[in-house]
């Protein structure tokens, strides 16, 4: 690469991510873009754990009803609620204080627990999740809507929250591992 070409390129980048950042700044106050919450482990979760040096040890572990998984050398250990990041926090700690020397921990997401699909949609029930997952493909996902539902809203109970969010159907409507999608039928 020429060096010409190099500050060319550096310089349309810097123009690019300036232009970005002012635009961020110019963003509309209560926005439907969210960052996504930190994810925290909770029932139904299906993760990955290596422990550099010990095969027997790695494999997948479901987190139980109960919130806590079953691993080898240090039995029941508390997931529920934890990071992926404070989960390897743990079980280095935890495996430190066994037979192992240094512990090297990883941990990845097999699989999310799954959301709930409910109200005026053509089939209810529960389905696997997808990373960036919408409400309006959540929604596709369960069959569309039925004749009677209010196509502009959706009532969203986070996992974990004891009350729905009322909140617009628009494509950027989140849907996170473990929330419950209600369709209410709407007024004619």
């Amino acid at each position: 690469m020429s060096s010409r070409f190099l500050a060319a390129l550096l310089a349309a980048t810097s123009i690019t991510l300036a232009g970005c950042a002012a635009a961020t700044d110019r963003a509309p106050v209560g926005s439907l873009v969210q960052e996504p919450p930190v994810y925290r482990l909770g029932a139904d979760d299906k993760i990955r754990i290596n422990v550099y040096g010990e095969d027997p040890l790695n494999a997948e572990y479901l987190v139980g009803s109960d919130g806590n998984i079953s691993f080898p050398l240090i039995g029941m250990v508390a997931a529920k609620g934890l990071t992926l990041t404070e989960l390897q926090a743990l079980l280095t700690l935890r495996l430190s204080q066994s037979m192992i020397v240094d512990p090297k921990v990883s941990i990845d997401i097999v699989e999310y627990r799954p959301f709930y699909v409910l109200g005026e949609v053509q089939k209810a029930g529960q389905y696997p999740y997808r990373t960036g997952l919408t409400a309006m493909a959540a929604i596709a996902t369960a069959g569309g809507f039925t004749y009677r539902a209010n196509e502009k809203m959706v009532l969203i109970q986070r996992f974990g929250e004891p009350v729905e969010q009322r909140l617009p159907l628009a494509p950027q409507t989140m849907v996170l591992p473990g929330d419950t999608i209600r369709i209410k039928e709407r007024h004619f």
